[in-house]
């Protein structure tokens, strides 16, 4: 078994992946969530990806949701790919929406109040 780097362009996200095991199944285990998640086998098309970079091996993927001309262009379902190099994919179809916004949202709050370093407890004479 050999692992393999996988890039998520749209988020820059990187997480590792064994040949032995599938790009979403990879990015799961870990904790990521770069690429959206949806039946993990293939028939809702969710984790549609570009494969930008790399190679790797691909089991058979459903024409309801990839077409040939998708496939051609490099378009796979995460869920059916395991990594031969490492790989950049990026997020295509109907989810790319959502995961670009999840990257563009910011983690610091400004919750409107300051903290002292002075507290009472009730039942306590301060």
């Amino acid at each position: 078994m050999t692992s393999f780097q996988v890039t998520i362009t749209n988020t820059r996200e990187t997480f590792s992946c064994r040949d032995d095991t599938d790009v979403l199944r990879a990015m799961e285990q870990l904790q990521r969530k770069g690429i959206p998640v949806g039946c993990r086998n293939g028939g809702c098309g969710v984790c549609k990806v570009e494969v930008t970079s790399g190679q790797y091996a691909k089991r058979k993927m459903s024409r309801a949701v990839l077409t040939q001309e998708e496939e051609e262009r490099g378009c796979v379902l995460a869920c059916k790919i395991s990594p031969l190099s490492d790989l950049q994919v990026q997020v295509v179809g109907k989810m790319v929406r959502a995961v670009e916004a999840r990257k563009n949202k910011t983690t610091s709050f400004d919750f409107g109040f300051m903290a002292t370093s002075e507290t009472s407890q009730p039942g306590k004479e301060t």
